[in-house]
């Protein structure tokens, strides 16, 4: 009897459930926020209380009859990361939802863009030796990959030398027959679900862009790696011996909020470790914003986040991923270059970049060159489709920008018979050159060269030029620099948090690829090279997990603040890090600097903070209880617990906004840290002050007698006269704790306002 009751109850609840074909074309997704449903008799609710819970929100109106049961209302029901749902609702529906008790808010579901061999050694990651060894490969840890799928048969993904999963997991593989092993321990697909997909299909990578990500982060040892014969070696991931879960949430058209919602939602039933999401949109306040209430979910269960800043760069409060439990990453580059060099007929030669490498180009022949500027109007500069004309035989100098991509230039090129095309940048782009598998031969320099190969051209009546193809070169003493694209802060959402955190290499990345990009090889063991945040990011998660093995009890924000306190702020050079301007970056580029993993495996200090202290900062934000409840799913009472100023949470960098008012001129702020350190041990200040500002620390020396014993430090941040006056809108310095054998280093930035 009992059977046949449930029976009902499951057959009534999957007809509200539904809506007929005519209906579903009058709905959008929305991610609805509720409150916890009143317990009854526990404090733990199970998923079907949950969905019991949920099921009420639905207007009763959805009541649908039997022949009505094609596609689902509630898209997705979250448990464990967030309180709510994805549902298709018309603006009818929301506003009868609106009334019921319990509702907190709703929002329409937001599509985000993704953030599109030799880093490991780059990074100082040597097989056999140092902190890749003394993790043990990221063995044990899993790592969860949000993007567009796996191509499961790819040789990065082989199980040598990886054990089985941890008892903890509890994820699945949804592809048909062994494709899954101990490397490739699940693999899920929530694509499309909430924009009306059909659910069922294996998550295989139609894009390439998650499996390039997923084997950054934990590709296993393959020899031989290459493309069109470039950046030969062994192709590796930061935990080549970590297991990777792969959730499926992208496809070419982006990445829908719901299905990255219920895919953080089941990772963490699965038993992940880290997830690591190379998407994300424009800024919004964290309690609208899908992945920041997941991340905040997932820490609090002990989960390490690792997300990309962005390709909006290099403008200003450009940055996504924000919030601060969050790794937020930036791109730079490695100290390798794909070289193509442009030569003139005045004998200059500048270098550039191609990943495209022609043996049967002749760079002895000095070609005819032509400004595509020269032969019309602006669209004719960028060698726009159908724009070029009587380049035959010639070399042909384009500008980046305009309707079509780096690559379709030389397409445009190669259709009008031009023979080679040197691509030059916008100013914008400055330096930053890429490394592309170019449809020609062609040489990717700087905007300086090319407004000197313009200067050239101009000045004789039979301009010529060649490429030389000079092939892999290591050992760039720039590197790293961060790259012209990587999104900048100071963060929107909260400007008193220092966005990114940290840089990773996310330049002319070499790393795994569904398919042969250059027609080289019939074997499985297929690579591609790209360049984004995309592409950092997952070597931050890497590299997370390589830390979560060494260091099994450190919290998410212990982990991110070794990343940060031991990151470099030198290149190989010795001189601070640059941009695209070959001038110093600044912190709203770099964040604390470029990622040392052997140096973060032993910071010293670490500022730790637990889930519980990030309600008082966002009650400092200034959101309602109600907002900080979708975030925390907890109730909060701000006016009994108190708010804190943004750059007051126990932050490994400091943010600093300074006016002419008496509040902003002087601020007082407090830090904690942990020392996991030798026991005894004693650091003492070095304080680096920004342009204007005084920094008053105290006390000035930190004397540790014990492993994980804490100390509290205060530093008074003071605007002197005149500070922001003379049309400077930052300032940067550093506050570092110096041991015998650590240098725990915060940057401060400072924002001058009025």
């Amino acid at each position: 009897m009992q059977i046949v009751y449930l029976l009902s109850l499951l057959f009534m609840f999957s007809l509200s459930l539904a809506v007929t074909d005519e209906e579903q074309n009058d709905l959008q997704t929305y991610i609805v926020w509720v409150e916890k449903p009143v317990a009854q008799g526990s404090s733990a609710q199970s998923h079907e209380d949950l969905e019991s819970w949920y099921h009420t929100f639905l207007p009763e109106s959805t009541i649908a009859t039997s022949n009505q049961l094609s596609k689902p209302r509630i898209v997705h029901a979250y448990h464990n990361v967030a309180t709510g749902f994805a549902a298709k609702l018309t603006p009818e529906d929301l506003k009868a939802m609106e009334k019921k008790p319990g509702f907190v808010s709703a929002h329409p579901e937001a599509i985000l863009p993704l953030h599109t061999t030799h880093s490991p050694n780059f990074l100082g990651l040597n097989q056999g030796l140092g902190f890749w060894k003394g993790s043990n490969y990221g063995k044990g840890v899993i790592i969860g990959v949000l993007d567009t799928g796996v191509s499961p048969d790819h040789p990065s993904f082989s199980d040598a030398g990886v054990p089985p999963p941890p008892a903890k997991w509890k994820g699945k593989c949804e592809f048909n027959g062994r494709v899954c092993n101990n490397k490739l321990i699940g693999a899920r697909n929530f694509n499309g679900i909430s924009t009306g997909q059909p659910a069922g299909d294996p998550p295989l990578d139609q894009e390439g862009h998650g499996t390039h990500t997923s084997s950054t982060a934990a590709g296993n040892f393959v020899k031989g790696a290459a493309l069109f014969g470039m950046a030969k070696g062994t192709a590796v991931g930061m935990a080549p011996h970590a297991h990777l879960a792969i959730y499926r949430v992208c496809s070419a058209v982006g990445c829908a909020e719901g299905d990255i919602l219920a895919a953080m939602d089941a990772a963490v039933d699965d038993g992940v470790d880290v997830l690591s999401l190379s998407l994300g949109g424009f800024s919004r306040p964290f309690y609208s914003d899908g992945v920041a209430v997941g991340a905040f979910g997932a820490i609090q269960r002990g989960i390490f986040v690792s997300c990309s800043v962005g390709n909006s760069g290099p403008s200003y409060s450009t940055s996504s991923n924000e919030a601060p439990w969050i790794l937020t990453v930036g791109a730079s580059t490695i100290d390798r270059n794909i070289r193509a060099t442009a030569r003139l007929g005045n004998k200059k030669v500048y270098n550039g970049e191609s990943l495209f490498q022609p043996n049967n180009f002749n760079s002895k022949i000095m070609l005819p060159l032509v400004d595509a500027g020269s032969l019309g109007n602006q669209t004719s500069a960028f060698c726009d489709a159908g724009t070029l004309k009587n380049v035959k035989g010639k070399i042909v100098l384009c500008e980046r920008g305009g309707a079509g991509g780096r690559i379709d230039k030389g397409a445009e090129v190669k259709r009008a018979g031009g023979a080679a095309m040197i691509l030059m940048n916008q100013r914008i782009d400055g330096f930053s050159t890429l490394a592309d598998p170019h449809l020609l031969p062609t040489a990717h320099v700087s905007y300086d060269a090319g407004l000197k190969i313009k200067s050239y051209i101009k000045s004789t009546t039979k301009p010529t030029a060649t490429i030389l193809f000079k092939g892999t070169v290591i050992g760039d003493k720039h590197a790293p620099s961060v790259a012209s694209f990587s999104s900048r802060g100071p963060s929107t959402a909260s400007p008193g948090i220092l966005k990114p955190d940290i840089t990773g290499p996310g330049v002319s990345i070499l790393a795994t690829w569904p398919v042969s990009v250059d027609n080289a090889t019939k074997s499985k063991a297929t690579f591609n090279i790209i360049s984004g945040t995309s592409m950092s990011c997952p070597h931050l998660s890497g590299i997370a997990a390589l830390l979560k093995g060494s260091h099994p009890d450190w919290s998410p924000a212990a982990i991110k603040s070794a990343i940060m306190t031991t990151a470099d702020v030198h290149n190989l050079g010795g001189k601070s890090i640059v941009d695209q301007t070959l001038k110093a970056a600044d912190l709203f580029a770099i964040g604390a600097g470029h990622v040392n993993p052997s140096k973060a495996n032993d910071p010293g200090l670490v500022y730790d903070t637990q889930p519980k202290n990030y309600i008082q900062y966002l009650c400092g934000l200034n959101y309602t209880d109600k907002q900080i409840q979708i975030i925390t799913q907890q109730t909060v009472d701000c006016s009994k617990i108190g708010a804190i100023p943004e750059a007051q949470l126990n932050y490994p960098s400091f943010s600093i906004i300074v006016g002419s008012n008496k509040k902003t001129k002087s601020q007082l702020y407090t830090r904690t840290v942990k020392n996991v350190g030798q026991a005894n041990s004693t650091y003492k200040l070095d304080i680096l002050a920004p342009n204007k500002v005084d920094v008053n620390v105290s006390p000035e020396v930190l004397k540790f007698t014990k492993v994980k014993q804490t100390i509290t430090y205060r530093v008074k941040f003071v605007a002197q006269e005149g500070a922001g006056k003379d049309g400077v809108l930052f300032g940067q310095g550093y506050l570092r704790w110096v041991s015998d054998k650590h240098n725990v280093s915060s940057p401060i930035a400072v924002i001058f306002g009025s």
